[in-house]
């Protein structure tokens, strides 16, 4: 893919980013830095150091932090926006299962990826975490065209051997675990940009035994996890079935060391859980104990009829929260769309659930996109000093009113008009302008 690498540069513009869930901070006409990949900060005029640096003057236009994505299914990209009327299990059984099992066939999965790949290059997201399918080749192939991005990746070997299809079950733990490792050691230290995150798929297509080969590759390379948690009533129920030793959900992952920092041995595991819509107060507290991350989907939750999930509560206690597209539970990759539905579904929780707390804000919202969910790949998601650089340009001016509005406005009306859609007009990732 085509970009131009740039070891340190400027951005001019109109500039908006998260300086804490509840802050936005803005500038006209400022000037960010960024040198060795690392923002140097947001200035009013341009330091003299840093004058003999190529600029981008993007005067008039809105310059943001890149989108942090934390939960997406590449090969589901395929069939994104459709059997939208069903609900988790179903949509699972008669979408997704008969979809991914097309990737043992490396060029199917080529030529899915890379429409996969592209689109995510066009749109506001610089940092994902991704699912991909069993199939080894076919996710090592994803691995290298997202390299080739330029974006910054997390993507996972998806491990089941049950409840699904025999096509996609491994055909027992002991291969699987062997399949798996080959991944990890092809990968671990390939890549620049795009690392290896260990995958189970979540409870239910996963024997004790997986589980437990899972744990020992886990400690092996020290990866981190990446699953499902607590999204659907039926879910939940079958996992009491197959996991009766486990106290609740969470817990059937947290026996095996695939939940988050292991307070007894002391290790950490950075892990990301999906959903937690129906998280009962004791699994939210291990996650809290153990710094787990919650991966809001809230369009995903509304199409498959999961369900709200309580961030307000979350983020009360401290839980680290970001979001996700959940593509193609969610429907498009559009991370202005996720954040708006962040904000929807808040306020339909606080109407029909627990109005005694006050839905989620525009201002919090786009930090869980940005910082939020940034956090898990370390200081990503804003401009102050420090922070791994990113920066995505739009031109709201395509957004037309007969009024003049303040920066942090003209933010809010970009996202909700879906701008990331069609008025992207640069994208920087690092040392790297990607757009």
């Amino acid at each position: 893919m085509a970009y131009e690498t740039l070891k340190s540069y400027v951005l001019k513009g109109d500039i908006c980013y998260s300086k804490s869930p509840t802050e936005l901070c803005s500038i006209k006409n400022g000037y960010v830095v960024c040198v060795d990949g690392k923002s140097k900060g947001v200035f009013a005029e341009l330091p003299d150091e840093y004058t003999l640096y190529p600029i981008f003057d993007y005067t008039d236009k809105l310059i943001i932090p890149g989108m942090v994505d934390i939960h997406i299914h590449a090969p589901q990209f395929s069939f994104r926006g459709t059997g939208m009327d069903l609900e988790l299990m179903d949509w699972l059984a008669s979408k997704t299962f008969p979809e991914e099992a097309k990737y043992y066939d490396l060029e199917y999965a080529e030529k899915a990826y890379r429409i996969f790949v592209d689109s995510l290059v066009k749109s506001a997201t610089t940092h994902a975490c991704i699912f991909a399918t069993k199939h080894r080749e076919a996710t090592e192939k994803l691995m290298e065209l997202m390299e080739e991005s330029g974006l910054i990746s997390y993507v996972g070997k998806v491990n089941m051997d049950r409840e699904a299809p025999e096509v996609l079950c491994e055909e027992n733990p002991t291969i699987a675990s062997r399949d798996t490792a080959l991944w990890i050691e092809n990968t671990l230290n390939k890549y620049e940009r795009t690392k290896p995150i260990l995958t189970p798929r979540f409870i239910p297509c996963c024997s004790v035994e997986l589980l437990t080969k899972l744990s020992e590759l886990q400690e092996k390379y020290d990866l981190p996890v990446q699953s499902h948690l607590s999204e659907n009533h039926k879910e939940i129920a079958f996992v009491k079935e197959v996991m009766p030793k486990a106290k609740f959900y969470g817990d059937a992952y947290d026996l095996y060391g695939l939940f988050g920092e292991q307070l007894k041995s002391n290790k950490k595991v950075k892990t990301i859980m999906a959903h937690s819509v129906y998280s009962i107060d004791e699994e939210v507290e291990k996650m809290k104990e153990n710094c787990v991350f919650v991966a809001h989907c809230p369009t995903s939750n509304t199409n498959l009829s999961s369900g709200i999930a309580p961030i307000r509560k979350y983020l009360s206690i401290g839980l680290k929260v970001g979001l996700g597209s959940d593509v193609a539970g969610g429907h498009t990759e559009s991370m202005f769309q996720t954040l708006c539905s962040a904000v929807q579904v808040s306020k339909l929780y606080w109407c029909l659930k627990d109005n005694s707390k006050p839905n989620l804000s525009f201002k919090e919202a786009f930090y869980l996109a940005t910082i939020g969910g940034g956090e898990f790949f370390g200081k990503v998601g804003s401009f102050d000093l420090g922070y791994d650089f990113t920066a995505v340009i739009l031109d709201d001016s395509l957004v037309r009113r007969p009024f003049e509005l303040a920066i942090e406005g003209r933010l809010e009306g970009a996202v909700y008009s879906s701008l990331d859609l069609f008025g992207i007009k640069g994208k920087f990732v690092l040392d790297k302008k990607i757009i």
